[in-house]
């Protein structure tokens, strides 16, 4: 390993600390502080703390044990309880972009079976997807999709028979084609853009079942609508919008589940949803957009925190859509305390029974009317 390598190893390893003892660091602002400190040359320590804590922006109630971890990471200092305390039984949820390197998952022979309940565990592995079903289903609904999503109006202006405004800049170029004289009043309207679409799939090991017919089914979304962000939630974050992008179905999951190291491991939705929000980048795409939850709901965690998450998401999301598959019973009602918490705040809680439903879901969002 090369003399740089190893310095961005560790000052990464540092970043890993803090994740470790609870501060919320997004890959972006890792980044970011590798950057500062390549920008600014410091010449001393504390001009790398300096430009750590504006990048990694610790809460200033924690200042102190930020300066702490910097210190024995960097100096050699002991930190009290870090080196002989208890170790977590879980860590941060991490967040992760699909242009992120992270640990390589393994792929082996070793089945798990799709859970009824969710878990605390964190499985780290790799999946592997065959030719997948639903072919047909799913291409009548790309062929569908352009004219049925829901749309807004846009800032930019454009010609009309009707409009509440004017278009003062060709009524004054018809004028000059008559002698100074306006012949005809011009109207014009706002622009309407397709509202963008972000779709959160459920991999944990109770979902295990369903996830390859999902990330088909976000695959064509991604490829027949112009603005959609689909992300993986389970015991991580994990942002796959770049590789759905690819045309082949079949190399755009391989190349998803390469980046995906959570596949059929616990459920921690209320922790994902919370880091979805902790990353402006990511908290950025739900505004005024279409939020699609394809999972079951069930929460092993505190359903308080899945319940505020929702709360938030609904404040800047147009619509908020949460399909599970428990609702293909008839007489389905929400009875898990994640959902039950969360039901108030959703726009609406269907069916994700199968591939058929949920097309019918997201095709019948153009018919909501815009808010």
């Amino acid at each position: 390993m090369t003399d740089t390598a190893a310095a961005i190893a560790h000052f990464l390893g540092f970043t890993a600390l803090l994740r470790r003892s609870g501060f919320a660091v997004a890959p972006e602002q890792s980044m970011a502080w590798l950057a500062a400190i390549e920008l600014l040359g410091p010449g001393e320590m504390e001009d790398i703390r300096r430009a750590a804590r504006a990048t990694l922006a610790p809460p200033p109630e924690r200042f102190a044990d930020f300066d702490a971890l910097f210190d024995a990471h960097f100096l050699g200092s002991i930190v009290p309880g870090l080196e002989a305390g208890e170790p977590s039984d879980e860590e941060p949820l991490r967040a992760a972009e699909d242009g992120a390197t992270g640990p390589e998952p393994e792929f082996g022979d070793e089945t798990h079976e799709s859970g009824a309940e969710a878990t605390r565990a964190e499985r780290l592995l790799g999946r592997r997807f065959s030719a997948g079903e639903d072919t047909n289903t799913l291409r009548r609904f790309a062929r569908a999709l352009p004219s049925r999503l829901p749309r807004r109006r846009g800032y930019r202006w454009r010609s009309g028979r009707t409009g509440k405004g004017t278009d003062a800049r060709r009524m004054f170029r018809d004028a000059m084609r008559h002698a100074g004289e306006i012949v005809k009043l011009r109207r014009r309207r706002r622009r309407l853009r397709q509202r963008r679409v972000v779709v959160l799939i459920d991999v944990s090991g109770s979902m295990k079942e369903r996830t390859q017919a999902h990330l088909a089914f976000a695959h064509s979304l991604v490829r027949a609508a112009d603005s959609v962000e689909v992300f993986t939630m389970g015991t991580r974050l994990t942002r796959i919008t770049r590789p759905l992008r690819l045309k082949s179905r079949e190399q755009a999951l391989a190349t998803a589940s390469l980046l995906v190291a959570d596949w059929d491991g616990g459920t921690r939705i209320g922790d994902a949803l919370n880091a979805f929000l902790a990353v402006p980048r990511f908290s950025a795409l739900v505004h005024g957009a279409v939020l699609l939850v394809l999972s079951d709901g069930l929460e092993r965690g505190d359903p308080t925190a899945m319940a505020d998450a929702v709360a938030r998401f609904s404040r800047i999301a147009w619509r908020i859509v949460w399909l599970t598959p428990l609702a293909a019973d008839p007489g389905f009602e929400p009875r898990t305390a994640g959902l039950v918490a969360a039901r108030p705040y959703l726009d609406e809680l269907g069916d994700g029974g199968s591939i058929d439903k949920i097309c019918a879901h997201v095709l019948d969002l153009a018919e909501m009317s815009a808010a």
